[in-house]
């Protein structure tokens, strides 16, 4: 266990590496995240015209047009994040192949995947909703249950995109391949990324820790201009740890599975640690 974990943070590390050399890489969860505020934006109006927030506060039944909008929001929100997250893995694969990406590589990447792309963005939408459904109309183990069902799914489609990038195939195609590549990676790549995720979960706790305290420095001294520009700080500091979080994990995606359906060698990355990552179970 150890020795993965260790081996898992090895590879975190290289993708730290890779991201060094191409800090443009930064952009693209940038684009996601200003994508992602206009989709909810655009989804506030006709929400709120519909009352749903009124009728929740007073306990009436949702609005039937609440549901296809949830839907429509699901699949705008998915479609979003694969996007770039494809055009950042894209980049990362021409970086990892010895290239040097630009912007306008990563975005032609994911746009000439569109169509795919689109198809598993309504694939993760359906589950999505599915799961939401079923979880609002079950008990308490019910929950646990369907909580579980939604880790398996985001587990064994954790691949999706790089295989969407990489091969021209179909999201059914893809949503298979990524499981079946999850059983070579013996959990490697579940490991990897709930270590990175911890790793930032310490950071955010730091930021927010440090920003904690000198707004009580900015209270104690009665400074209004001075404890806006903590809470300005912070929030940045926490956004800008957000992005490098969501890069690191694109790259991580990367160099996984390109060793795992290639077997070379990547530079910066340990070979050995590569290789045992994928190595096929006994």
């Amino acid at each position: 266990m150890f020795d993965r974990l260790s081996r898992s943070w090895g590879l975190v590390k290289a993708s730290a590496s890779v991201l060094q050399q191409d800090k443009e890489l930064l952009v693209f969860p940038m684009l996601s995240l200003g994508a992602l505020l206009l989709v909810f934006l655009s989804f506030a109006a006709p929400v709120i015209g519909l009352g749903v927030l009124e009728g929740l506060h007073r306990g009436s039944r949702i609005p039937a047009g609440f549901y296809a909008i949830a839907f429509l929001f699901y699949f705008c929100q998915y479609f979003v994040i694969f996007f770039f997250n494809a055009a950042l893995i894209g980049a990362a694969m021409i970086r990892l192949d010895g290239g040097n990406p630009t912007l306008g590589d990563g975005m032609r990447i994911a746009t000439s995947r569109i169509a795919a792309i689109a198809g598993y963005a309504l694939i993760a939408a359906t589950v999505g909703m599915v799961l939401r459904a079923i979880q609002e109309r079950v008990g308490f183990v019910g929950r646990i249950v369907v909580g579980l069902l939604g880790v398996g799914w985001s587990i064994a489609t954790y691949l999706v995109v790089p295989v969407l990038v990489a091969r021209e195939v179909g999201p059914i195609d893809a949503v298979k391949e990524s499981a079946a590549l999850l059983k070579k990676t013996w959990g490697e790549n579940v490991i990897g990324r709930v270590g990175l995720a911890a790793a930032f979960g310490f950071i955010y706790l730091g930021v927010v820790g440090c920003g904690a305290l000198l707004l009580a420095g900015a209270i104690v001294a009665r400074s209004i201009p001075l404890s806006i520009a903590v809470l300005v700080l912070t929030l940045l500091a926490l956004g800008i740890c957000a992005l490098v979080q969501s890069a690191l994990t694109g790259i991580y995606e990367a160099a996984l599975y390109r060793y795992a359906t290639t077997g070379e060698g990547t530079q910066g990355f340990d070979s050995q640690a590569l290789k045992l990552a994928f190595v096929p179970k006994k």
